[in-house]
């Protein structure tokens, strides 16, 4: 078969459309037109059918999407492997799916430190709704940050950092009267949160052990709004203790302090697809993401 038959079936499953994946390739419509007839009789299928104003894949072209792209890269690996990369000169973007708590942390030094090497290089952050999807399968991810426990089972991780949880609340909290023990943390009403609306989590279990139960005033789903909720409320949020913290909580009017609770630390791990190991310049990125974490850990 030829390999450029490929290329152009890869371009084709991505882009669902004759002129976009002609526009990708850099050919025209009509030659587009060609190869996606000659790709018709080699498969054996319509691969893209008419939808109204749209095409859209068969069952068969969903099939193939991923099994191509990661073929396509492969090859591309293969025949680059050979070469040592130019850093330098390097014009990738890569994507990064992370929660805000750990993005906040994340996105300065690592944008500093890549571009600083590779000024052509670009980040695109997304945020955890993408994590129950096949995104790092598919290609539309390059690496998964937080915490990895739903991930495809083809998929390569690494542990990077163990980082503790810290309650937060406004600095003139009545809270702060006292010293925080279990039960005054638990009389507290709470800031849950999670994009899924979850209500119960690993600080409720520990507190169930003590015979204690907190109230769950507001679930929101992201550490910056429940930050931005606690500054003008008497709720208490939960947010990870990563480098840059205390500089977010003082600018905010908020305050700090440990729960008074044995809860583990948060396990942060770095996920990718393993059609990406042999490719240099995601090692490459991989490291910087490696050594960012570190320093703000």
């Amino acid at each position: 078969m030829d390999l450029n038959l490929l290329t152009a079936l890869d371009a084709l499953l991505q882009e669902g459309s004759v002129t976009r994946a002609a526009d990708q390739l850099g050919t025209s419509p009509a030659a587009m037109s060609r190869k996606l007839a000659s790709l018709r009789r080699i498969v054996g299928d319509p691969l893209l059918v008419r939808a109204g104003q749209q095409m859209v894949p068969t069952d068969r072209a969903l099939e193939l999407r991923t099994e191509v792209r990661a073929l396509i890269e492969r090859t591309e690996a293969i025949l680059t492997s050979t070469r040592g990369l130019d850093v330098a000169s390097l014009n990738r973007t890569f994507t990064v799916q992370a929660s805000d708590a750990l993005l906040a942390a994340l996105a300065a030094p690592l944008i500093s430190r890549t571009r600083s090497q590779a000024p052509a290089v670009g980040v695109t952050f997304i945020p955890e709704s993408v994590e129950d999807t096949p995104a790092l399968r598919q290609g539309s991810v390059d690496l998964e940050l937080g915490v990895l426990d739903h991930l495809d089972p083809e998929t390569h991780t690494e542990p990077l950092a163990r980082v503790p949880m810290v309650a937060t609340a406004r600095h003139d909290h009545p809270l702060f009267d006292a010293p925080i023990n279990a039960r005054r943390f638990a009389d507290a009403d709470h800031i849950g949160i999670s994009r899924t609306g979850k209500r119960h989590g690993p600080i409720d279990t520990a507190l169930g052990k003590l015979g204690l139960r907190r109230n769950i005033a507001a679930v929101v789903p992201s550490h910056t709004s429940a930050m931005m909720l606690a500054r003008t409320t008497d709720l208490v949020c939960l947010t990870i203790a990563t480098g840059n913290l205390p500089d977010a909580v003082t600018a905010l009017g908020l305050r700090t302090f440990p729960i008074p609770l044995n809860v583990p630390p948060i396990e942060i791990g770095m996920a990718w697809h393993p059609r990406h190991d042999t490719d240099t310049a995601h090692r490459w990125f991989r490291d910087q993401v490696r050594t960012t974490i570190g320093g703000q850990t």
